[in-house]
């Protein structure tokens, strides 16, 4: 079979390369990611368990559910997913984060199945899940139209894919780019290119396009006086995300 072409950006894959074993760091270049992390899971699991009529409160409520988090990083999503009974696969096309990842789920107990790997060559092989997660993914992909038709081609019919991004406008770029990168030094200077942010309307437009149905979307808001993250209705300005359902 003749390999499609991947969406991954090489000089992207390089950034997160050179800070692979900062991933559980909480104070270190991964630090908004483990800031954000409770209002993403908060949302994510809502979302599953809403879409697939599951209990949060009971002990394995995702078990059944195949889930795959593309662009999995450390594995600070994989996890908790796993935790939670799902059987779940994270992939990344930066080799040096699944080590990573596969050491830290070893020391938690965790099965998880780890993978350096493509949304391409995971379609192309037929690989095929309940959910698919790509959180802080789309805005490093060379072709985001490209990469959101593999999701959903990675999408059993009736399936759910939860996507986040990053807004493009004036105080997306003040707090993404001055404040984090500049001014608090969260991440390193270029991680992001305020060109490849994707307005809400945009990613809207892109899902649909890919055959997906948006379902619902969210704003995650960082307040600076409390120092912590909150999960709106209307505020979608900086950083949000959408869940789509495979028809």
């Amino acid at each position: 079979m003749q390999h499609t072409q991947d969406t991954v950006d090489p000089a992207e894959i390089a950034k997160f390369e050179a800070m692979a074993a900062e991933w559980w760091n909480p104070h270190g270049k991964f630090k908004p990611l483990h800031m954000m992390n409770p209002v993403r899971l908060d949302y994510i699991t809502r979302q599953i368990a809403a879409e697939f009529g599951r209990d949060l409160a009971t002990s394995a409520p995702f078990a059944g559910l195949r889930l795959l988090d593309i662009g999995c990083g450390g594995g600070l999503l994989s996890e908790p997913m796993a935790r939670l009974g799902a059987d779940v696969v994270g992939a990344d096309a930066a080799e040096r984060n699944i080590p990573v990842a596969r050491l830290h789920a070893e020391s938690q107990g965790l099965a998880i199945d780890y993978r350096h790997t493509t949304a391409e060559r995971m379609a192309e092989a037929g690989e095929r899940f309940d959910v698919v997660l790509c959180m802080e993914v789309v805005e490093h992909v060379a072709d985001p139209a490209g990469f959101l038709a593999t999701c959903r081609a990675l999408l059993k019919p009736g399936g759910l894919m939860i996507a986040s991004t990053i807004n493009r406008n004036a105080k997306s770029f003040m707090a993404a780019i001055i404040g984090a990168e500049w001014v608090m030094r969260w991440l390193p200077k270029g991680t992001h290119d305020w060109s490849r942010f994707i307005t809400p309307a945009e990613l809207e437009a892109l899902l649909r396009t890919a055959g997906l149905a948006p379902v619902d979307r969210k704003g995650f808001v960082f307040n600076p006086v409390s120092w912590q993250w909150s999960i709106s209705d209307r505020d979608l300005s900086v950083n949000y995300v959408m869940a789509a359902r495979h028809p």
